[in-house]
């Protein structure tokens, strides 16, 4: 809500007592004629023509019942999608969130479905694929009921004056804790792995060398996973803070040590977070909350990134795993159209729903057995001999496949554990959160937020960023940066009040 001194300003002076209207500002005015301009094509884009297309591309696919259901949760994923586009706040969540379904879960299975040809075979009767799509829509469905339940409950403004504290902000002192600790964990990753030369070569050579170092073990991935995590994720989040801190902060733009600070920050994440030497998802992530990060209050931004997501994800990320192999082992994609690698490569998010419901009906629901061995990632499986795998790569060994880096995205692992019911309530929760967020983070960012040092303001587009990596599994594999980003967020945070000493 606008104040008064915010708009007295601005507002001319009535003539003979008479109330003169309120008139918006020019540069809403601007974007609310742009966005009528821009919904019926982008509407028609993504829910007609592209579907169009695709149904028009030759292949062996079948029109059943299958077909159909994937047709109308690509035109639903779309409309969400474009409603979230179009939208006059900034929904960063689950702006991501339909950006992923529209493209994992939407175009791609539809493009599969016309071609008749999946990136990972389906072991289980068509039936089940047919369960899979339905599961996916009615999750997408509890997605929204809780974004909506989210958005008819009022934000509570935290009450500083009686308690004292205030909104999470960043301790100086322990910020620089964190800058310390980056250099010092990326630096030993470095050479643990023989050097910054190595990291410009292929993912394949940092697999390689992650297992000379010895870190890792036949038995447990916990040693690599942390030196990974250490190695990349504090560097992501100093650089994080400090570009919010130049962003926002004239006198930190007028420091010179907070601008060497950020350059240092920048050559170190160019070296460990560059997109050579870590997955597409990981560099997603860093790309996507640095962007947002960078231009916290730009609309034109956040619409850029969700639109040309789309163009990129299905153009560009099937051909992005050039640096995966060296060159001897990578072998160029050879395709007569551009829908034909989406068929071929990667996106297995639903014909691995399909395969895991298959594998359900011979083994049962394991009711919180896998999620337990994701929300316990840092044991080791020394000390937990029963230790649940992946639920990709169980459901991999179960298919006899010799390549089990399988995708498990988010509806099959709560389906794996707690059926229908846990996968329904467990995704309307997660609407409900993201919606919450999204919110909070909007108010963060407002000129009345917390300022240059929010937690929220980093927090947020750092989710953002990982829930593509989130959304496409398996649990295991991703819990680990995530918990160690939380780790260093919560040792920076302090909820000192506004009337205290402000934390930067």
């Amino acid at each position: 809500m606008t104040s008064v001194h915010e708009a007295a300003p601005s507002a001319p002076v009535p003539e003979h007592g008479a109330r003169d209207p309120v008139q918006p500002p020019a540069k809403p005015m601007s974007w609310a004629m742009l966005s009528r301009a821009l919904a019926v094509p982008l509407i028609l884009g993504l829910v007609c023509f592209l579907p169009a297309v695709i149904a028009a591309q030759p292949g062996a696919g079948v029109r059943d019942t299958a077909y159909w259901l994937q047709l109308v949760l690509t035109c639903y994923a779309g409309a969400r999608l474009a409603t979230m586009i179009l939208s006059t706040r900034r929904r960063l969540l689950q702006g991501v969130f339909w950006m992923f379904v529209y493209i994992a879960m939407g175009v791609s299975p539809f493009a599969q479905a016309v071609i008749g040809q999946t990136p990972t075979p389906m072991v289980g009767p068509r039936s089940d694929l047919m369960t899979a799509i339905a599961l996916i829509l009615v999750g997408c469905a509890a997605f929204d009921l809780g974004a909506l339940l989210a958005s008819r409950r009022p934000l509570r403004r935290r009450a500083t004056a009686r308690s004292g504290s205030g909104p999470a902000t960043a301790h100086r002192m322990r910020l620089r804790l964190l800058v310390v600790l980056a250099f010092a964990a990326s630096g030993y990753y470095v050479l643990k792995l023989g050097g910054p030369a190595i990291f410009f070569t292929s993912r394949q050579e940092i697999s390689a060398s992650v297992a000379v170092s010895g870190v890792a073990s036949s038995q447990s991935n916990v040693g690599s996973a942390f030196l990974k995590g250490f190695g990349t994720v504090p560097a992501l989040l100093g650089l994080l803070f400090y570009t919010r801190r130049l962003v926002t902060s004239r006198r930190a733009r007028r420091s010179p040590s907070t601008v060497l600070v950020w350059c240092g920050l920048l050559i170190l994440n160019m070296v460990v977070n560059n997109p050579i030497s870590n997955a597409r998802y990981w560099f997603l992530t860093v790309l996507v909350s640095l962007l947002f990060t960078a231009f916290p209050s730009s609309a034109a931004m956040y619409r850029s990134v969700l639109a040309m997501g789309v163009v990129g994800a299905l153009v560009l990320f099937p051909y992005a795993d050039r640096f995966r192999y060296d060159s001897a082992g990578y072998r160029a994609v050879d395709s007569s159209s551009v829908f034909e690698p989406l068929a071929t490569k990667d996106y297995d998010q639903t014909v691995m729903f399909a395969n895991t419901i298959t594998w359900v009906d011979t083994r049962g629901h394991t009711y919180g057995r896998q999620l337990a061995g994701s929300a316990l990632f840092f044991v080791p499986r020394s000390v937990w001999s029963g230790k649940p795998e992946d639920t990709g790569v169980r459901v991999g060994q179960w298919m006899g496949m010799n390549m089990t880096n399988l995708s498990a995205p988010l509806w099959t692992e709560l389906w794996v554990d707690f059926g229908a019911p846990g996968m329904v309530g467990g995704l309307a929760l997660i609407g409900y959160v993201a919606a919450r967020t999204d919110r909070r983070y909007a108010r963060a960012v407002s000129r009345d937020g917390p300022g240059p040092g929010s937690v929220l303001a980093i927090a947020a587009p750092l989710i953002a960023g990982y829930t593509f990596i989130l959304l496409r599994g398996p649990l295991l594999q991703s819990v680990g940066k995530l918990a160690i980003a939380a780790l260093c967020l919560l040792l920076i945070t302090s909820f000192r009040s506004r009337s205290g000493q402000r934390s930067q």
